[in-house]
């Protein structure tokens, strides 16, 4: 089964005025990249946010996140959240602040 198209449409539209966004296939979905460093994405089951180590505890602790795991290891600074969460505006739009602040933080990629 491949990822939600209606999932990515909102992080789409959540990042449709920021300059530097592109798109990538990536985890078997797709992910946003500002400036070449991942903000968010959709894959099968729900997304992701890279938010960074430092904004982990806090991202986790809003509903609906857990840890991200790829090939069975945890992947720090990133959050794994359900479909049924990456669809509630409030916390979508909080997982992306803290993903796009760690994103803005970084220097761009060539």
């Amino acid at each position: 089964m491949a990822y939600d198209p209606g999932l990515a449409e909102l992080m789409r539209d959540d990042l449709a005025d920021i300059s530097g966004i592109s798109e990538k296939k990536m985890f078997g979905g797709i992910a946003f990249m500002l400036h070449g460093h991942m903000v968010c994405g959709v894959h099968q089951g729900g997304g992701m946010f890279r938010i960074g180590k430092d904004a982990e505890a806090e991202a986790l602790a809003i509903e609906g996140a857990g840890p991200m795991m790829f090939t069975g290891k945890r992947m720090g600074g990133l959050i794994d959240v359900s479909d049924d969460a990456l669809a509630d505006d409030d916390r979508r739009a909080a997982w992306m602040a803290m993903a796009l602040a760690h994103a803005r933080s970084l220097p761009p990629k060539a």
